[in-house]
């Protein structure tokens, strides 16, 4: 059942994710201006290697959660959270003090990695 939720759980992140940033990143574009970076639209083995980035992601935090005995849904979003806030929220606030990415870029892929944790801790928590 573990292997199913990671499978799906990826899939889905993968598709919200998607549709999270076509729906930000004209925000992005309208605050950044010409320093927007263009992201154009993925080429398939961008999205493929995406797909098993977020695959490798569930996996993980499969992983974790079961070695904690975290796999029910209430406990599985309470780790999401804290791993969000431990490591992307870290990563990311290193990244706008250390190498001038914008705030509003790194915002955006902080809203990411939310959704992204989250939707793979109720798909994990909801199936075990």
């Amino acid at each position: 059942m573990l292997a199913l939720g990671i499978a799906l759980s990826a899939i889905a992140a993968f598709i919200v994710s998607s549709v999270y940033y076509a729906l930000a990143t004209p925000f992005e574009r309208r605050r950044l201006g010409d320093a927007a970076l263009d992201r154009g639209r993925p080429v398939p083995w961008k999205a493929a290697v995406e797909l098993l980035r977020t695959a490798l992601v569930a996996g993980v935090f499969a992983w974790i959660a079961a070695q904690a005995n975290l796999l029910g849904w209430p406990s599985a979003m309470l780790l999401a959270l804290v791993a969000w806030l431990g490591f992307p929220v870290i990563l990311l606030t290193g990244s706008v003090l250390w190498e001038r990415v914008p705030v509003v870029t790194a915002v955006l892929h902080a809203g990411d990695w939310l959704l992204k944790l989250l939707l793979i801790g109720a798909v994990l928590g909801v199936l075990h």
